[in-house]
């Protein structure tokens, strides 16, 4: 049902309104005056690089089925088997299988960098097993257990149970970040 307007509405409505013009297009103008929103800065690499170089590093080269293990000076060797079983649980993962040994590096660097940050104790790498390596020696899985060693926050690492990854893959328990050390201790 339509509805009629009576004049005095309609002279009513008209006042309100006031004067109307013509649109002559449907498509709408957007006005150049917004300011597009601000997005943080990546941080470079430079500032997350913790790899310090040492002289007197020599490591055998491993083999694909070899199992990695590390753990630093002054710590427990049952600290391996905690790790092993799961004891301080995992905080996050990365795979790097499959990529070239510097972007595996460049990834690392950033992935150990933001864990630290965050609070992470204890992370997953996987590797592989550089079944597609020449001589039967995987690359990054020689390049892990050299940059692991280097890198000044890893406290040790250990090849994952099969289910895990096996030989492919290893945890890594990092030292607390600074900030999350103090909260530690006043816990106790």
């Amino acid at each position: 049902m339509k509805k009629t307007l009576s004049t005095e509405d309609s002279a009513l409505f008209r006042q309100t309104i006031g004067k109307v013009e013509v649109v002559e297009t449907d498509t709408l103008l957007l006005s150049a005056n917004k300011k597009p929103k601000p997005f943080p800065k990546e941080k470079t690499l430079k500032t997350i690089t913790k790899f310090e170089p040492s002289a007197d590093l020599e490591i055998e080269k491993l083999y694909q089925e070899d199992s990695l293990s590390f753990i630093a000076p002054g710590l427990q060797k049952n600290v391996l088997k905690k790790i092993r079983k799961g004891y301080f649980g995992l905080d996050a993962s990365i795979d790097l299988h499959g990529l070239t040994s510097q972007e595996a590096k460049h990834q690392l660097a950033k992935f150990l960098h933001y864990s630290i940050e965050d609070g992470y104790r204890c992370v997953h790498i996987i590797h592989g097993k550089g079944y597609r390596s020449s001589n039967d020696q995987p690359i990054l899985k020689n390049d892990i257990n050299v940059w692991l060693r280097l890198h000044k926050n890893v406290q040790a690492f250990c090849s994952t149970p099969p289910k895990d990854g096996g030989t492919g893959a290893v945890f890594v328990l990092l030292k607390l970040a600074d900030k999350y050390a103090e909260q530690e201790d006043a816990e106790y």
